[in-house]
């Protein structure tokens, strides 16, 4: 479950952008403290107000010289096909510089998050920031219980809803962008409504097309970094399920400590087993091959064990105050966007808990869960043959996208960072890699002029 604020973003704009092919030539965003505001700034926040279904909730003082940011909500239908289905506010956040700026449209795929940090494409671009929080994440939740309008198209077309409401403010070039679940989000936005935006960046998206098939994941597993770091893991999953009791007990104290509970799992036991089976995902999707030196060896202490296990799998993520917080992101797993399996015949005699970590074990069991197998392979079928302006940019030691997008459309590419993990960043590309990046966020922008 990871967020945008695990990803390095660039800190300056490093690139001029040309003013030629933009919608205006207006000066570079950024400005000193304390400097004149440009005309109509001061008015952003009455153009704001004025937007139909659109409320201001609140100017927070944080935004860095050359922008404001604001927290806003936006009334959205519960069905985009079913007015009657009632409706619900939708959490956005703006870092405004300009109306005459580009727009980036950012996505986490999860809750917005508030702290005001630009993308890479709005870094390079000088553009403002539109974020759009997941429905039924964080605040944006419709008051009827379950999740039956929780999918791609819905979401997709809250999207497009956002799109055409601030094209009022701001007519010029969209670009669209996120990471993990939210550069999925963009592409399914953009597979329903190509045309919103101009181009979209999306950072270590995973591409589950087939949701039966797990081969990928489980050979990109098997043959990620070096074979003595592969059997350190494994060693190290095996040395906590033996010492599972003491593990167990330390999970259970901590819980008790912090007022948590395990119901939505069912046990502390359960749980650990689950943080164990993803383990060396997680151990590859955030560290590098220099992290193996520090993964508990022979003679690891219970303590050692357990401390490295949380530092890797994350064991607040399993107990209640935190995994309630994900159901939305385990229905949309089981239901839609699919879910990869790990290794598990080194651990075959410790198991207890058959496919514990499965989405089923993370949703209320009178929620159903019914996999619609069509939707993975038409979203496959558009960025193969149809998507235009995608921009993909992935770690090649991230297991998350060992099943990955590909892009055929025209003036489409994926690109590489060669040892990256999931905060692959466009920093991080080769010079020449980047530089064609660089290249097309500015000539995407100019063709919207």
């Amino acid at each position: 479950m990871t967020v945008w604020t695990r990803r390095r973003l660039l800190t300056s704009a490093a690139t001029a952008v040309s003013a030629a092919g933009l919608a205006t030539a207006a000066a570079p965003p950024a400005r000193a403290a304390g400097a004149t505001a440009r005309p109509g700034d001061a008015d952003v926040a009455d153009a704001l107000r004025a937007l139909p279904g659109l409320r201001l909730i609140e100017e927070r003082q944080d935004a860095e010289p050359g922008y404001r940011h604001f927290v806003l909500g936006l009334r959205q239908p519960v069905d985009h096909n079913d007015p009657a289905a009632g409706a619900f506010e939708q959490r956005l956040t703006l870092l405004h510089t300009a109306a005459d700026r580009p727009t980036v449209l950012f996505s986490t795929g999860y809750q917005a998050v508030l702290i005001p940090r630009r993308t890479e494409p709005a870094v390079l671009l000088g553009a403002n920031q539109l974020q759009v929080e997941h429905r039924y994440f964080g605040v944006s939740r419709p008051a009827a219980p379950g999740y039956t309008h929780l999918t791609i198209r819905q979401a997709a077309d809250d999207h497009h809803r956002v799109v055409r409401l601030f094209r009022r403010l701001y007519p010029g070039a969209w670009i669209s962008t996120g990471g993990s679940k939210g550069g999925m989000t963009s592409v399914y936005h953009r597979r329903f409504h190509p045309h919103d935006v101009v181009g979209t960046v999306v950072h270590s998206a995973p591409n589950n097309v087939d949701d039966r098939d797990d081969s990928a994941y489980l050979r990109f597993l098997e043959t990620v970094g070096t074979a003595a770091g592969r059997e350190a893991l494994k060693a190290a999953q095996r040395a906590i399920l033996l010492r599972r009791a003491d593990l167990v007990a330390r999970y259970e104290a901590w819980a008790a400590a912090t007022g948590d509970t395990f119901r939505l799992v069912g046990s502390a036991d359960k749980a650990l087993e689950i943080a164990v089976l993803r383990a060396p995902f997680m151990f590859w999707q955030r560290g590098t091959p220099a992290d193996v030196a520090a993964v508990p060896g022979p003679g690891a202490t219970a303590d050692e064990l357990y401390t490295w296990l949380d530092g890797t799998a994350g064991l607040a993520l399993y107990a209640d105050t935190t995994a309630r917080n994900y159901i939305p992101y385990w229905y949309q797993i089981g239901t839609q966007l699919g879910y990869g399996r790990f290794p598990t015949a080194h651990l075959a005699d410790l198991l207890r808990h058959p496919g514990a970590a499965e989405p089923r074990s993370f949703v209320p069991r009178d929620i159903p869960l019914r996999f619609d197998q069509d939707a993975m392979p038409d979203i496959d079928r558009w960025v193969r043959r149809r998507g235009s302006r995608l921009l993909f940019v992935n770690g090649t030691q991230d297991p998350a996208v060992a099943e990955h997008f590909h892009p055929g459309g025209p003036d489409s590419r994926m690109l590489w960072v060669p040892g990256g993990n999931h905060g692959a960043d466009l920093a991080d590309l080769s010079p020449a890699d980047r530089k064609w990046a660089e290249d097309a966020l500015v000539r995407w922008a100019g063709s919207a002029g």
